[in-house]
């Protein structure tokens, strides 16, 4: 069993990744999917290099998805 006790700022952030992974999974995302791209949410959102970097190519693919070049 699991002793741990979570501090409020754990739940707030464990029930915001919930919602984040139902709203990918209706979005047609699969699991493989979902956690990649939590895992880069995370990597980008705790300073991983260059974000500037990051956040062009991020934005690129969103433009490609909302003008139909790219389906999810």
């Amino acid at each position: 069993m699991n002793s741990h006790m979570y501090t409020p700022e754990e739940v707030i952030h464990l029930n915001a990744h919930i919602a984040e992974k139902d709203i990918l999974a209706q979005w047609g995302f699969v699991a493989d999917e979902i956690a990649s791209l939590l895992w880069l949410q995370q990597w980008y959102q705790s300073g991983g290099s260059n974000r500037a970097v990051m956040v062009r190519q991020l934005e690129f693919l969103k433009l490609l998805v909302r003008s139909g070049e790219l389906e999810l």
